[in-house]
């Protein structure tokens, strides 16, 4: 008989070990059900904690704030009683000074699967009329840029011709919205990738939403169609520049060992993905280039759309104005002059556009007046022979 006890108590030990090491296995303990929280100064938001189990002891709880200028936590420590299922603890957040700040925190007994997924990322805003603003100022860019590459598509239908648009901005553009959109599908849509990426960054978030999906996508379907465009309209001798096949080359070759070293298992396939932003941002600050070189040798915009560019550079402004405004409303100037290469690229973007708005409107506008007057002619000339013929 105290054997059979003996063997019971045991029996019981392990498997309470066992569920609870299943438990740390799976994550359970406590947590939210939203890990991101945004909140004025000097006003209050809350938020919930609950509990994936039940304790077989109590669990002391204390909340860690690194910057308790910026928020106020109440409370900061609570209890969760053992054998109780379903206990929640609201938590009251005030906030304090503009920023960001990542609430983690530590338990007694100090076991880890406990308060692993017990963090939040609280932001701290100066008005809530300046987030709206950035809301709107994010879908009219996305949604400008999005339209910009129909301009260029019409005004080729309209010509039946695509002379005076450079082959190599077509052929780096189509390359880099490839690249940009194997990022995006990658860590959108692929489970070992956005796991390689929790783990490395624990308590961030994935940067790729569906709107970038979607636009890189949409932009190597417009490509395609200028592109197919090239094939069977007029094009004079335009080609694509052996400059820019050695370029698209380099950059292949780069893509396809990166890609390999990534299928042997020497590089994680989240670093590959890397890579070919890296590409992208490269192509992103040459790819201008070849097209500002043609008008100016051809002393004419001629067939480079300007709708093009002035949906370009609403896009870009305004994509800019968000980063400000946002910077500003979280006092989070660190993100612009700390990483300036999304600001940068985006300023570059925009100084690419103001030079072609100059050569459009201001170095080659009689040219462009003249291209007009032509094509008014050309379009006459076949009435004039009408009523000429009808004439005699």
């Amino acid at each position: 008989m105290l054997f059979w006890r003996l063997y019971l108590f045991i029996a019981t030990v392990l498997l309470t070990k066992t569920i609870r090491l299943t438990e740390a296995q799976a994550g359970v303990g406590l947590s939210v059900i939203n890990h991101d929280l945004t909140v004025l100064v000097n006003a209050n938001e809350s938020f919930e904690i609950q509990s994936g189990t039940i304790f077989d002891y109590d669990v002391s709880v204390t909340l860690l704030n690194p910057h308790e200028e910026m928020i106020d936590l109440h409370p900061e420590s609570f209890t969760y009683p053992k054998q109780v299922q379903g206990q929640t603890q609201r938590i009251v957040v005030t906030g304090r000074k503009a920023g960001h700040v990542v609430i983690t925190a530590r338990s007694t007994p100090a076991e880890s699967w406990i308060t692993d997924s017990l963090f939040m990322r609280i932001v701290v805003a100066k008005s809530r009329s300046i987030i709206y603003a950035s809301l709107v100022f994010g879908w009219i860019y996305f949604v400008a840029w999005s339209v910009s590459f129909y301009p260029q598509i019409y005004e080729n239908f309209r010509r039946k011709s695509v002379e005076g648009l450079n082959f190599d901005f077509i052929a780096l553009n189509l390359f880099g919205f490839t690249l940009y959109s194997l990022f995006n599908c990658g860590l959108y849509f692929n489970e070992g990738i956005q796991d390689e990426y929790a783990k490395r960054h624990p308590r961030g978030i994935n940067p790729v939403m569906l709107n970038d999906v979607f636009f890189g996508l949409h932009a190597i379907f417009a490509t395609s169609i200028t592109i197919a465009q090239c094939f069977f309209y007029h094009r004079a001798n335009q080609r694509i520049s052996k400059v820019a096949y050695g370029l698209l080359t380099l950059f292949a070759v780069f893509v396809i060992i990166s890609a390999g070293l990534a299928g042997g298992s020497v590089i994680h396939w989240l670093d590959f993905l890397y890579y070919c932003s890296y590409v992208k941002l490269a192509i992103t600050i040459i790819k201008y280039i070849p097209q500002a070189i043609m008008n100016y040798r051809r002393k004419s915009t001629a067939g480079w759309s300007i709708g093009n560019i002035l949906l370009d550079f609403t896009g870009g402004t305004l994509s800019m104005l968000q980063m400000l405004l946002n910077a500003h409303n979280y006092d989070d100037w660190e993100s612009i002059f700390g990483d300036p290469t999304k600001f940068g690229l985006g300023l570059f973007s925009v100084l690419f556009d103001i030079f072609f708005m100059l050569q459009h409107y201001v170095f080659y506008r009689h040219a462009a007046d003249t291209a007009r007057s032509n094509q008014t002619i050309d379009t006459e000339i076949p009435n004039n022979e009408k009523e000429t013929a009808e004439k005699y």
